[in-house]
């Protein structure tokens, strides 16, 4: 299995806004700690702010922020967001499915399930459980700008 480039980013988006509580970023400084292009980056946050995830703003002053604390963005339904307009595999598109096997296929219903079960997952884990208390991130992104309202404790959030 592996993650668009879009979901990935969406969450390295969230991770570095969780680390600048309350601190209206620039989309640029978002982009190079993430290791993105302006563009990319661009497209992501349009489609976090349009699903309220995160306030963004144009202009000189502008940038970006959460919209809801932490603990309440949930990771699943980010992934899921993302992840939507893009079929696991050619039989789960019934627009350019050309698998001959679909109506017997069994491996297309344990994928379902394997699916649910990812997603279920990962509707257990919050953004604050991504980035409190996790002094290995703050570090990095401490490195590209400086955090604000961030209390890293000394010991490791445990998962």
């Amino acid at each position: 299995m592996r993650l668009t480039t879009r979901t990935n980013l969406a969450i390295r988006v969230l991770m570095y806004c969780g680390t600048h509580l309350d601190q209206i970023t620039p989309s640029s400084i978002i982009a190079d700690a993430c290791n993105a292009s302006a563009n990319h980056l661009a497209q992501v946050v349009h489609t976090l702010h349009v699903n309220g995830f995160v306030d963004a703003t144009r202009g000189r002053t502008g940038g970006v922020r959460l919209a809801r604390d932490a603990a309440k963005i949930n990771i699943g339904e980010v992934f899921r967001i993302f992840e939507a307009d893009v079929p696991f595999t050619e039989c789960f598109s019934e627009a350019t499915n050309t698998c001959p096997l679909v109506k017997a296929c069994r491996l297309r219903v344990a994928i379902g399930r394997a699916l649910e079960a990812f997603f279920h997952e990962l509707d257990l884990v919050t953004l604050e459980d991504l980035v409190k208390g996790n002094c290995g991130l703050i570090d990095i992104f401490a490195m590209t700008a400086p955090l604000a309202s961030v209390e890293c404790n000394a010991i490791e959030a445990t998962s």
